[in-house]
């Protein structure tokens, strides 16, 4: 897959105001600053497609990218921020469970994890819950210039341990600085596009 075509389709508060074309949609999930943003700018080869922010926890709404007239790529509230109040915090978990459980344009969920990190408890609680939702899930470890290559089996194995899952499993890594990984990621969006509606 190539993207030829990437635009930014607005900002959504709540699930009733979401686009309600049947166009299929991947949903990209983590920790605020995990770099999510990043990684839309470069799968699309523009710059300013998706505001990043050196401030975690700016992401509030469910963001929206038509990409090549085709699907949608949608970024979802950073979740774990600490200096977000409890009430935001619980609104934002809120929004994230509506959609992943109920949408049904969703095909399929990227979650990006920092290589440099284990996978915190809100990350193994998100993996869970999409387990549970029996949402396919692609891990991607981000910031994966800061890891020299000889360094991250290490990495890639406390992701592999914390998460459960098997060598069979893909982890996937991306660099926003280098590009590497866009096309693996873009080929697996593929795969998973090409997945049937979740049974209700």
């Amino acid at each position: 897959m190539r993207i030829k075509n990437a635009v930014f389709k607005g900002v959504f508060v709540d699930m009733k105001s979401l686009p309600p074309e049947p166009l299929p949609e991947i949903a990209l999930v983590g920790r605020s600053n995990v770099g999510k943003s990043s990684l839309i700018n470069k799968m699309a080869n523009q710059r300013h497609l998706a505001k990043s922010s050196s401030t975690p926890g700016k992401t509030r709404t469910i963001n929206y990218y038509l990409i090549n007239n085709e699907w949608h790529m949608v970024d979802l509230p950073g979740y774990g921020y600490a200096r977000v109040s409890k009430a935001e915090q619980k609104k934002w978990g809120k929004m994230i469970e509506d959609y992943l459980s109920k949408r049904e344009q969703l095909r399929g969920v990227i979650q990006l994890v920092d290589i440099r990190h284990e996978p915190n408890e809100n990350d193994v609680l998100m993996q869970e819950w999409l387990m549970h939702c029996e949402v396919p899930v692609l891990v991607v470890a981000t910031k994966a210039d800061k890891i020299s290559r000889g360094a991250r089996p290490k990495y890639i194995n406390a992701i592999r341990r914390k998460f459960s899952l098997s060598q069979q499993d893909p982890i996937l890594v991306f660099s926003a600085e280098t590009g590497e990984g866009s096309e693996e990621i873009l080929a697996a969006i593929a795969e998973l596009l090409q997945n049937e509606n979740k049974s209700e």
